[in-house]
């Protein structure tokens, strides 16, 4: 982690907390002038750092380390019957690998999910700004997997590939296929995937103990948490 210690790190002032009613947050950013390549964002995201568009942050605040990173060791990892269930219900679709980009099949696809899944979060209202912002301005090592069905664009899982896992940026999907849980499907495939490429891990973000919207992440087992600088089994 040398290589690391050159890098300025920036504090932002207190703001309020996406996950905990009542809480303020602090996130620490990267210095946006330093080069981001899969090398670097590898090591970062091995010590808890997430990317948002060409941002990387991890939360810095004051008195509270609610916001736990948490990854999946994918040669270990076992479908549960209801995970199996979702898988086999959505073999009938087509994956394609794009470069991140906007145009208006993606940005409608997003829209619809934004405002029928998250009108209470802060990622509401959408807006072509805000997607390009969080999604389209990444990194040549981030990836739109498309999911068709019929050659109908049902599901995207921006996805990073690193040296030595798959990072699991944002889903997005249409909600007119609940049936589908096309959501639980992505993470899915995202492990599959990521063992098909050797890779060790894919990483979930943050997991946020009691937070509602991160019980999922705890749907996929064996999961590993970041307390410290150490990673272990959430048990």
């Amino acid at each position: 982690m040398t290589a690391l210690k050159n890098i300025k790190f920036y504090a932002t002032q207190p703001h309020s907390c996406s996950y905990l009613a009542n809480k303020q947050a602090t996130t620490l950013f990267m210095d946006p002038e330093k080069k981001l390549d899969a090398a670097l964002y590898s090591r970062l995201a091995d010590i808890g750092f997430r990317r948002s568009g060409n941002h990387i942050y991890r939360p810095h605040c004051q008195g509270c380390r609610a916001c736990i990173p948490a990854r999946i060791p994918v040669a270990e990892f076992s479908m549960t019957r209801c995970q199996k269930r979702t898988w086999k219900k959505n073999q009938d679709l087509e994956v394609i690998c794009q470069d991140p980009t906007m145009n208006t099949e993606l940005y409608t696809l997003y829209e619809h999910y934004i405002n029928t899944q998250h009108k209470d979060g802060d990622m509401f209202p959408p807006s072509v700004e805000q997607f390009n912002g969080f999604l389209v301005d990444s990194p040549d090592f981030s990836c739109f997997y498309q999911f068709r069905l019929e050659g109908q664009l049902v599901a995207v899982a921006v996805t990073d590939t690193l040296k030595d896992s798959l990072s699991a940026i944002y889903t997005f999907y249409h909600p007119d296929f609940r049936q589908r849980s096309l959501g639980r499907f992505c993470i899915l495939w995202q492990i599959m995937h990521a063992r098909l490429l050797g890779k060790q891990y894919v990483h979930l973000g943050y997991w946020v103990k009691g937070c509602r919207k991160m019980d999922y992440k705890t749907d996929y087992r064996p999961m590993e948490i970041l307390i410290g600088n150490r990673w272990s089994r959430l048990r």
